[in-house]
């Protein structure tokens, strides 16, 4: 089995052929094709680490949407002063589907 640790969007995945992932939004629309830089390569009992190795290997990935995550609600308050405040957020993602490890 061929896995590779990615770096995307600031965190890290472990993505093989045919995974779906939602990313934090990447440049591009649905359709565009997207290069992750690997971390490590995992291919059956070989691990390769080293990073001019890795720097060989591309993990190329499609786009399939763009999307938004689900609303968080971000309270404040403090006792006895009055002070209320409320917020919310929702994150921008973008979901991808990885097609070639090589």
């Amino acid at each position: 089995m061929v896995y590779a640790i990615v770096r995307a969007g600031g965190r890290q995945e472990k993505v093989s052929v045919g995974d779906f992932v939602t990313l934090d939004r990447v440049a591009g629309g649905a359709g565009s094709t997207i290069e992750l830089p690997a971390l490590l390569l995992v291919d059956g009992d070989k691990v390769t680490s080293e990073a001019d190795a890795l720097s060989k290997v591309t993990v190329t990935a499609e786009i399939i949407e763009n999307l938004r995550g689900p609303k968080i609600v971000i309270q404040k308050f403090k006792n006895k002063t009055g002070y209320k405040k409320r917020q919310g957020f929702r994150a921008d993602l973008t979901k991808v589907k990885v097609t070639s490890i090589a």
